[in-house]
Formats: C-alpha cells, structure tokens, sequence
C-alpha cells in the first residue's frame, strides 16, 4: 500500500502526498478555507505570491496552530517565487514579503513557479504583478541566469528561510542544467498532470534523479474553463465515461480516482475544495487501491492535451515554452 508522505532527500522532511492546493481561493476566503482544511486533515498547504492569498493562507494556518489543532512543524507550507523577482537581489526580499504575509518564520518548500525571468515590478506599485507589466502593458522579459536564482535559492536554504527548493514547470533540459551547478539539487517538481496529460517519461526521470514529483490540476480542464480555449475540447475528467466506471466499481468518487492515479504513480496531489466532504473524500486515498484493468484503462486516456500553456493566455505575445 502507497504511504501517505515521501521522504525528501536532503533534510529528510516528510512531505505529505495529498496536500490542499489554493490557486483560486480568494485572500476574503482563504483563512477559513485554510483553517476548514486543516482540521479536515491536510498537513500541506500550497500557495504563490501569484494567488494573491498569503495573507489569508497564513491567517488560517495560525489560526489553527493557536487553537492547538496542530503545531508549526506539523505543516508543510509550499509557496512560490514570482517570475518579476528572478533576479538574485530580488529573491531574498521577496520572500523576506511573502513570510511576512503569511506570518511564518519559515517556509517548508519554495519554489521556482516558472522559468521564465521577467523585469522587476516592485511590489510597492504592483503586487502581485502578474503576467504584463502594468505600465507597459506587455509581457517583458529580463536577462537573469538561472543559476543566479538558484543561488540565491540556495542561500536562503542556509539562512534558514527555507527548508527545501522545488521547481515547477520545467522540462528535462532545465532540470539537466540546474543539477550541474545545485549544491542543494530540488526537492520537488511541480508539474500539470492529469489522464489528459500523464508526461510519463517526465515523471520516470526525475523520480529517478532523486526529486519528487507534484501534480497540479489533477482533475483537467475543470480547473481551466474561463482560462483557455482548450478545456473545450475535452469533456470534463470528473465526468468522463471510464473514471465513473471506475469509481463506481470501487464505491469511490470520480475525483477520488483521479487522485489516486497519480499516488499510484508516486507523484502527490494538491486538490482543493470548499466543501468539507470532498475535502474530506479526497484525503481517502490510501485504504483501497486501483487493479491493473483501471491503470490500463486510464492510461489510454492520454491526449497530451496541456491546459495551462502559456501560449494561449499570453494576449497576443508568443511564448512556446513548451513546444
């Protein structure tokens, strides 16, 4: 049977395989969401300075900590570094704000949300700045070597800012190149991953580097309706005609299949909810388990359909990263 965490290598950290994503969630809502889902069960809260909801993020985990409902170092708490602060002056007071919006002394994972270094926008003026400058009105890039960010990562590892470094939509040739010069090499690699898009020889390689690997947007294009033209051409996961046979051969949810693929791929999940029962239900994950047929079946629902591409959401600015 699956366990419920992984063991990162470095620090030695339990990371748990369900956590409680909050792309979406408003900063109005997040507190009682945060707090609701800790006492649900969740001992991994997910954000960005991008989500806009630090501060309510951290208000709800303290919150729960105060109460007594769990202690710091029983939270694994996961932000990210916006691309506007890539450059190796900017890292370090970015996330000197973000711990202060989240009222923490530390965060257990942090990681790099995108590849991509874009000008400064300082945060006084505009924050979180997002996707185009709101001066220029254009999606401006900044000359800023990864590995200068890296380093700068690496630093507030040792200034104990962070536990440990995660990375999030990077391909193959970028994670070759940051293990060159990584004295502490990433924890965790944050990706999309659902049926639709199961990047199976992705997820194979970098478990074999020694990083875990984190699903985001476990249920497809429900995550996706306003947000690009693509989620229209496929029917919704949680309603797709094999995951309901499979759920209903198991008594489970459809959602609760979806997530279980990926643990059974050891890969963990973020889902999110604001109603306690399929909070809840999306905790259950590690008492059943899928056969082979169900694997099968699921695996032949890849289209490599990618949701989240930039190059539909960049207004008219070409950015093919992933091609």
């Amino acid at each position: 049977m699956t366990t419920d965490y992984v063991t990162l290598d470095r620090t030695g950290d339990k990371m748990p395989m369900v956590g409680f994503g909050t792309w979406k969630v408003t900063d109005a809502d997040a507190e009682d969401t945060i707090y609701n889902a800790i006492k649900a069960g969740y001992r991994l809260i997910d954000t960005a300075a991008v989500y806009d909801n630090e501060t309510g993020v951290g208000r709800g985990i303290r919150k729960a900590i105060s109460e007594g409902i769990i202690k710091r170092e029983d939270i694994f708490v996961v932000t990210k570094l916006w691309n506007s602060y890539h450059n190796k002056k900017h890292v370090r007071p970015m996330l000197e704000k973000q711990l202060s919006m989240l009222g923490l002394d530390y965060v257990d994972l942090y990681h790099i949300h995108w590849p991509i270094p874009m000008k400064f926008i300082d945060p006084a003026k505009c924050y979180p700045p997002g996707w185009i400058d709101p001066e220029t009105k254009r999606m401006d890039y900044e000359p800023s070597p990864m590995q200068d960010c890296y380093r700068a990562l690496e630093e507030l590892v040792d200034a104990g800012l962070i536990r440990n470094i995660g990375i999030s939509n990077f391909n193959v040739q970028l994670i070759l190149d940051v293990l060159t010069y990584a004295k502490y090499k990433p924890a965790v690699l944050q990706i999309e991953l659902h049926p639709y898009l199961q990047q199976s020889r992705l997820v194979e390689w970098t478990q074999k580097q020694g990083i875990h690997v984190t699903a985001y947007s476990s249920f497809g294009p429900a995550a996706f309706d306003n947000f690009t033209s693509r989620s229209s051409t496929v029917g919704p996961l949680l309603e797709h005609d094999t995951i309901k046979a499979i759920a209903n051969k198991h008594g489970k949810s459809t959602g609760q299949v979806l997530l279980r693929w990926s643990i059974e791929r050891k890969v963990a999940v973020i889902p999110k909810s604001s109603n306690e029962g399929r909070m809840k239900s999306n905790l259950d994950l590690f008492s059943w388990s899928l056969d082979e047929e169900d694997r099968k079946s699921i695996t032949d629902m890849n289209q490599n359909i990618r949701f989240n591409d930039l190059q539909d959401v960049m207004y008219g600015f070409e950015l093919p990263l992933f091609d």
